[in-house]
């Protein structure tokens, strides 16, 4: 019938041989890239930013933590498999602040990829011409070691680089 046609008329894969690859060329990382940890989005309103994901959709909301050193005010929503921070301006001088000021309602401000060697992802990035937005990594809002990638070198994404 159909079944036995379709079985048969199926095109047939291949495998390649490990000598014929050319992954063996490629040379290895001396750090590896993790889980995501969190996607950041910038709210003009935390309170109401808060309510709407603990009240409206029922999810796991951390308290507001001011992080003076980072200019903002971070809140964690719990997804189960990642995260949500909720962030909000600390001072004149936030980068937040700024971020509100060209997208009024908010946005996605960047995404937090763990690593397992934040120096040595720092290392290999400025070799492969990755611009990194500050010399030192900063403690995150996590208590571990941070660091921002440039976002025109990453397709227009800030992305964030956390110790894991």
């Amino acid at each position: 019938g159909l079944f036995a046609r379709l079985q048969t008329s199926a095109p047939r894969t291949r495998t390649l041989s490990s000598s014929n690859t050319s992954s063996q060329n490629i040379p290895s990382c001396l750090w590896k890239l993790g889980r995501l940890n969190h996607v950041a989005i910038a709210v003009p309103d935390l309170e109401k930013a808060q309510s709407l994901y603990k009240d409206v959709l029922g999810a796991q909301v951390s308290e507001t933590v001011a992080l003076p050193e980072h200019g903002v005010y971070t809140v964690f929503v719990e997804l189960g498999n990642t995260k949500l921070e909720l962030l909000h301006p600390l001072g004149e001088k936030s980068p937040i602040a700024s971020f509100l000021q060209k997208n009024k309602t908010g946005g996605m401000h960047h995404i937090c990829i763990e690593v397992d060697d934040i120096k040595a992802a720092m290392t290999e990035l400025k070799k492969k011409k990755i611009r990194i937005l500050s010399e030192e990594p900063k403690i995150g809002a996590h208590g571990k070691p941070v660091v921002f990638l440039h976002p025109k070198d990453c397709h227009g994404v800030l992305v964030e680089l956390e110790q894991a």
